[in-house]
């Protein structure tokens, strides 16, 4: 039997690296009352706006929640937002010393239009194109200095499609983790999915599954396992860990798989529950269990 109060206690211990896509998750907030005379809109009459970190920056947050250190490697624009990012990282009691700023690049924001707790309207401003091949190996030599000098527990790849994880990089930390016998973690994206050849846990939701294998999967047992067989045998990993929203999550290695059901909860806001799931797997991995 697993002694929870002993593993919640050994996370203290725990160091992870956390490589991925950063944003800013920014919630303007307002009251409505009535709809425009101009079109069939809301008037939002403003009120309040919040920046929170967002992307691989949340995971870093749920980490620390956890009572680990986490190290964010990432990189961010010089703009405005940037600052404003850096701004946050240090009120959130995670070092900065990972982080990139590049001029060529928007620092990611999603602005979310909310009057009371109804979700209006999304905005994004974003770059999506791969990090230039500087850029690239700026982030790569930043990131082996701080495993060379906090030697951490795990490296976990947190992936947004935003261009940051490259499949070089990829290929590369994953080599690297190895040489060191750091177990690693993947929360992939569809444009990367199949880049994380010999990952410890990989962690897709089944959605991104069904995207990326060439036969329908079902949400069962056996064709999950079915998929989790064929993701075997093109990445070489340990550990599957599939999200199946309200269904729970199905998890399978070469000697073992469960599904395993979701409590019914009363969701407002579905917003990083993935971060959550990958956050709390890592620590686990890195644990031990």
């Amino acid at each position: 039997m697993i002694n929870m109060q002993e593993v919640l206690e050994s996370f203290r211990q725990m160091r992870v690296l956390v490589v991925g896509d950063v944003m800013i998750d920014r919630y303007l907030r307002g009251r409505v009352d009535r709809i425009s005379p101009e079109a069939p809109v809301p008037v939002l009459d403003y009120q309040s706006t919040e920046n929170r970190l967002g992307g691989a920056a949340n995971v870093a947050l749920n980490i620390k929640a956890l009572g680990a250190t986490p190290l964010l490697c990432s990189v961010v624009g010089t703009d405005e937002n940037g600052k404003d990012f850096l701004q946050l990282m240090p009120e959130a009691g995670i070092t900065d010393r990972g982080i990139i700023q590049s001029a060529t690049r928007k620092t990611t924001v999603k602005t979310r239009v909310m009057a009371g707790s109804q979700h209006l309207l999304r905005v994004d401003r974003e770059d999506r194109h791969p990090l230039s091949e500087e850029e690239e190996q700026q982030i790569l030599e930043r990131i082996r200095l701080l495993m060379q000098e906090t030697q951490p527990h795990a490296l976990l790849f947190q992936d947004y499609n935003k261009g940051v994880l490259t499949k070089r990089l990829i290929r590369t930390l994953i080599q690297d983790a190895q040489n060191s016998g750091i177990p690693t973690a993947a929360d992939p994206k569809k444009e990367n999915f199949m880049s994380f050849k010999h990952v410890t846990l990989f962690k897709p939701n089944l959605k991104e599954i069904r995207e990326s294998l060439s036969f329908e999967i079902a949400a069962t047992p056996l064709g999950l396992l079915d998929a989790c067989r064929q993701l075997r045998e093109e990445l070489n990993h340990k550990i599957s860990l599939i999200t199946l929203s309200e269904k729970g999550l199905f998890y399978e290695t070469q000697s073992e798989h469960l599904l395993v059901p979701a409590l019914p909860r009363t969701i407002t806001d579905v917003c990083g529950a993935g971060d959550t799931v990958i956050s709390v797997a890592t620590l686990a991995l890195a644990a031990g269990m």
